[in-house]
Order: structure tokens, then sequence, then C-alpha cells
């Protein structure tokens, strides 16, 4: 005799709704570190490379924590693992709500790193409950919303950390997202757990690569001080080397590796892996750099921006970045990736260097953020569409998720190096980084970027519509 399983319970538009205003407000919490890092960095007393470092430890953690949220989601069911990763979410906005000192808010944010695997979750969710045809539109929502959330929390956090302080900017958000998990819970039914591979939890991996990461973090917050610490950075370059060395061994023998190393073989897979480490760090550089320099005095060649006007500035960037992966989808069905990616890389090439030479008008610089941003997201869809089309279909998954952990590591290489840069060119005594600095910064990234042309001409031209 056999038994059936009974179908997945329906959900209406009030649980969807719920998965959206938790999309809003993970959205809105994650984007309020930006506009006010200057502002952090004072009230805090950090260097360049300190605030470098806080801009990118959420990211960070988001890609450890992603791989493993997916096959946790499969074996215990994706609303139990959802509700949790958002308890941690929480204590970490929590933390750094309340965070006196640097220490304590680089931990909060490695906690809320944890919403980075919130999303493909709630996507799980959505195809669990709804046909077909009603999870896309769900999940187009639920994604929109999440940028939406990103753009508010832009525009508002300036506001809320000088009319409050910094404090609230990340209490409001977090008291929002611990509500709208508390209606998840409520409103959306248990799904049964999927099927596991028997494999379990790359764990060793996981930590292996965590060490990685935090390590390279810390050579490039330490290469500006080369001259007096040389040992010291020679032994955080062993390190490195020696975690790179065990996390790629350790992969090769996993039966099921966090990440599987084998599939960077094909062509265009590693192709894919370079060019999105490199424009990322191209990205990177003017995300870290352009804040930075609209927050320096007046009086030097900066705006004395306001962390509030420092957002207005921001906005135009984040809807750019929103737009970028729906025209990037219809440019790669129409001409190809390879075309999609070279246009995008010409075009953050030329922003770049146009600020490294032009940025005394506060329109320069929002012009620039914009190109760039746009230039970022037809790269990065065109290349997960790249390389999903490229593999067979049961290993698209695998595929697409080495292109989205490159992302991570380019934009904190990116963004370390550019604070390692603003660092360098501080004059003792002074908190105020030297122009060459930015300039040094944007050149650099343009350079670097524009050797990803070298790869992008021996990629094949896509497919067409």
């Amino acid at each position: 005799m056999t038994t059936t399983l009974a179908p997945p319970v329906r959900i209406g538009r009030a649980a969807v709704g719920a998965l959206g205003m938790l999309a809003v407000a993970t959205g809105a919490l994650e984007s309020v570190v930006t506009p006010t890092l200057p502002l952090l960095q004072r009230e805090l007393d950090m260097s360049p490379a300190e605030g470098a470092l806080l801009s990118i430890m959420l990211l960070v953690t988001g890609a450890l924590i992603t791989p493993i949220a997916g096959k946790l989601g499969d074996r215990y069911g994706g609303k139990q693992v959802l509700t949790r990763l958002m308890a941690v979410v929480s204590a970490g906005g929590l933390v750094s709500a309340l965070a006196p000192n640097l220490p304590v808010l680089l931990l909060g944010q490695v906690l809320q790193g944890a919403m980075v695997g919130a999303l493909p979750l709630s996507f799980i969710l959505v195809r669990a409950h709804l046909p077909a045809d009603e999870a896309k539109v769900a999940i187009g929502v639920v994604s929109g919303l999440f940028v939406g959330g990103g753009m508010a929390g832009t525009l508002a956090a300036g506001p809320v950390a000088e009319g409050l302080s910094r404090h609230w900017m990340f209490a409001l958000p977090t008291i929002a997202v611990i509500a709208a998990t508390l209606l998840v819970n409520r409103l959306m039914p248990h799904d049964p757990p999927g099927r596991s591979d028997g494999a379990g939890v790359d764990w060793l991996g996981l930590l292996l690569f965590s060490g990685t990461l935090v390590t390279l973090m810390l050579a490039l917050a330490l290469a500006p001080d080369i001259g007096s610490r040389p040992l010291v950075l020679g032994a955080v370059v062993v390190v490195l080397a020696a975690f790179v060395i065990a996390w790629v061994a350790v992969e090769r023998r996993a039966a099921s590796p966090m990440v599987d190393l084998r599939m960077l073989a094909r062509p265009a897979v590693w192709k894919s892996c370079v060019l999105t480490f490199v424009i990322c760090v191209g990205t990177s550089v003017a995300v870290y750099l352009v804040p930075q320099l609209f927050a320096v005095s007046d009086d030097a060649y900066g705006f004395g921006a306001s962390a509030t006007a420092i957002g207005f500035f921001l906005l135009p960037g984040a809807v750019a970045a929103s737009l970028a992966g729906p025209i990037s989808g219809l440019g790669v069905r129409r001409f190809g990736s390879r075309a999609v990616v070279t246009t995008g890389v010409v075009m953050m090439v030329t922003a770049l260097l146009a600020l490294a030479a032009v940025h005394t008008q506060i329109w320069h610089l929002v012009v620039g953020k914009v190109l760039i941003a746009l230039a970022n997201g037809l790269c990065v869809t065109a290349m997960v569409t790249s390389t999903a089309t490229s593999v067979e279909r049961g290993d698209t998954g695998i595929a697409t998720s080495l292109v989205l952990v490159t992302r991570v590591l380019g934009y904190a290489v990116g963004v370390q190096a550019s604070g390692a840069i603003l660092t360098a060119g501080t004059p003792s005594g002074s908190d105020v980084p030297a122009e060459s600095s930015f300039v040094t910064g944007f050149v650099i990234a343009g350079v670097v970027t524009a050797l990803s042309l070298l790869v992008v001409r021996t990629m094949s031209k896509g497919a067409k519509a």
C-alpha cells in the first residue's frame, strides 16, 4: 500500500504580504550603514580602514550563511529556518542599536548578516504554497519590496541618526523585522521538510571559508601599516595561505561541499567568476569612496554633506541598481551576454576614470555613482544568466552560487582596499585623507575593471532571443 503526501496548504495575500513586510524591514536594516558611514566613523573614532570593515561585515556573513540556509531549509522546513534566522537578525539589530563601540557594532553586523539567507527561504516558501504562475508574481513582489526597503533605509537612516541618534537607525528597522517575523510565523503554514541528500552540511568547509575571509580582510586592513609592522602582515599572509589551502583540500573531498570547486574547471564558470570578482571590485570602490568624498569638509575639497544629504545623493544610484536587473535580462535576450557585459564594463571604466578626473561638483558624484550602479547590475545579472544557461539544469544552483560568492569576495576586497588607500593617504595628525588618495582609488578601480575586457572578449556571445 502506498501513501501520498497531502498537498501543501495554499497561502493567501496576507501571508505573501507578511513576507513582503519582512523584505521591506530587512532591506531597510541592511542599507542604513552606507549613507551614515562617515557619521559612524566620527562618533566611534574609526579609521577609513575600520569603516570599510564595518561596511562589508554584513555581506561577508551573508556569503557564509546563504549556501547553508537552503540545505537547512530542505532538512527542517523553510518556515522554521526563516524564523530562526530572523531571530538571529533581530538579535544583531539590537546589538548594533546598543553598541557603545566598534567591536560591539561589528558583532551586531555579523549577526545581522543572517538576513541575506532570508530572501531565498522566502522564495522557497512561496513556491511551496502557490502554483507556478502565482509564485513568479509573488517572488517578484517580495524582491521588489526588498529593494524598496533598501531605498527607504538609505533615505531614512540619515534623518533618524541626526534627529534621534545612531542607535535608533538600527533600532527602528529591527523592531519592524521583529513584528514582520511574528506576522510571518502566524500567517505562513508550516512546509514539510524536503528531501535531504544525506551528506549533511559542510561545517568544516564553512569554518575554513570564514577564516579565509576574516584573514583576508585583516591583511587588507593592515596593508597601510606594512612599513611599521611588516612581520605582522607577513604572518597574516601566511595564515591566509594556510586557510586557503586547507579550504580547497576540504572542499575537494567533501561529499556535499559548501562550494563545488570542480565546477570552476568549466570555462564558462571560471570566466564568469573572474569577471564578477573584478567588476565588483570596481563597483565597491565607488560604493565606499563616494560617500566619504561627500562627507569631506567643504573647507577642504569636499562638500561637508550630512548623513541625511548623503542618503539623498545616493538614492538615484539605488534606483539605477534596481532597474539594472530587468534591463540586463532584456539585453541578454536580444543581444547576448557578451554584448551586455562589454557595455557594462566600458560604462563602469568611463565613470570611474571620470570621477578621478572631475569630482568638484555634487552632480559629478551622483551621475558617476548612477552609471557605476547601472553598469554593475548589467554585468552581474548577465554573468549569472550566462552561467545558469551554460551548465546542466542540475548544476545551475552550484554554478550560480559560485558566481554569487565571488561577488561578495570582490565587493569585500574592493571596499577594504579603498579603506586602506584612504588610511595610507591621511596625513599624520589629520582625519581628512588627501584628495590624491581618492583619485588613486578611482584610477586603480578603473584600470582593474578595464582589464576584465581581456576575459570578456573570450566569452561566447550568449543566447539571443
